[in-house]
């Protein structure tokens, strides 16, 4: 994919920002964009049921189709001793880019998936119904810049006129946008350039983009290939506050699987304050035995980690969804919206009674 020129730049003046966005989450995304109608009908329709309080009880026979990137969830439970689930898992679904997740539950292929704040956002901008059932609040950066071979660019300052990597879809783009926002760069300073962030290591090794936004725990095997040939990482202080578990209104408000996600939020919060507290163990099981890196690349990656937060209350989540969907409004990706209905505050706090007082926030 070419680099956007400054006229076509997704922020230039008289762009057309839903082309933008079909060539970035493709058909599925556009046919969404003219559904919202239906989809407001739909909720609509279920809004009596997503109402109703819920049960206590899971019922026999409920099942759940759950994400699990690279296994984690999976290997969580089981390293803490959480796979007594009161339901059945049939699949444990291997995804985790914000635009794959809401392919997914449209395809009815997903019942309950882990993302950041904005693909919810995106979500209702294609007219997708879904609510968020779980908060867990991160205050460092999860997120750093990484350049091209060769780069010489050394703060976001020096971003202006440069080809930046852009999911509008999924955290690393609200990341970038905040940066800069912060930096005092006006969007048409840029040349962000639509991709998934699955492709963000491909465009950078080829030099199709001069920064991409990479996850913490991506930058030393970049660092370990590249480094030598002038790539290297800029951290700054933006944070993407949330990681949410987030549910189809459909599966909602059906009250078995309502139940069965509300048991399922409990291990949730446990899985990752076990990982949180037994680093050592985290660090062997998941990040040398199946994402290959070396015991010290490892804990470079759990030193930079969050501790886990999960709020009582979700004011703060919903007052940061609010403008990070703001922040898109501007930009000219969403229509500006009140992001209170993408709460499901039937689940507020159930996170945070399933886990010690110092990790709820």
């Amino acid at each position: 994919m070419p680099p956007l020129s400054p006229s076509s730049s997704p922020f230039a003046p008289g762009v057309d920002r839903r082309l933008f966005l079909s060539s970035l989450l493709g058909v599925a995304a556009a046919a969404g964009l003219s559904g919202c109608a239906g989809a407001s009908a739909a909720d609509s329709k279920s809004k009596g049921s997503l109402s109703a309080p819920l049960s206590a009880k899971v019922p026999s026979g409920t099942s759940l189709k759950i994400a699990s990137y690279q296994n984690v969830q999976q290997l969580q439970f089981k390293l803490a001793g959480l796979t007594d689930l009161p339901f059945t898992v049939s699949s444990w679904v291997n995804i985790g880019a914000g635009p794959d997740v809401i392919n997914a539950f449209r395809a009815k292929s997903l019942d309950v998936a882990n993302n950041a704040g904005i693909p919810p956002i995106q979500a209702h901008y294609q007219g997708y119904a879904a609510k968020i059932v779980a908060i867990n609040i991160t205050r460092k950066p999860n997120y750093l810049f990484a350049t091209k071979p060769g780069s010489d660019i050394h703060t976001v300052a020096d971003f202006k006129g440069k080809k930046l990597a852009f999911s509008q879809g999924q955290a690393q783009g609200v990341v970038l946008l905040r940066a800069l926002k912060q930096a005092g760069i006006k969007y048409d300073d840029v040349h962000l350039v639509p991709l998934t962030s699955n492709q963000f290591l491909t465009a950078l090794q080829a030099g199709q983009v001069d920064i991409a936004p990479l996850a913490n725990q991506q930058a030393p095997a970049y660092l370990k290939q590249y480094g030598s040939k002038g790539a290297h990482t800029i951290t700054t202080d933006v944070v993407d506050l949330l990681n949410l578990l987030w549910a189809p209104t459909s599966v909602l408000a059906d009250p078995a699987k309502a139940a069965a996600v509300a048991a399922y939020i409990p291990r949730w919060a446990q899985g990752q304050v076990w990982a949180y507290e037994h680093p050592d163990a985290w660090n062997e099981e998941f990040y040398v035995k199946t994402q290959n890196l070396t015991l010290a690349q490892a804990r470079s990656i759990t030193e930079l980690a969050n501790k886990p937060l999960f709020p009582p209350s979700w004011d703060e989540a919903v007052k940061w969804e609010q403008e990070t969907a703001d922040l898109l409004a501007e930009g000219g990706f969403v229509k500006a919206f009140k992001v209170g209905s993408l709460f499901d505050r039937r689940f507020e706090g159930i996170a945070a009674k399933a886990v010690p007082a110092e990790y709820r926030k």
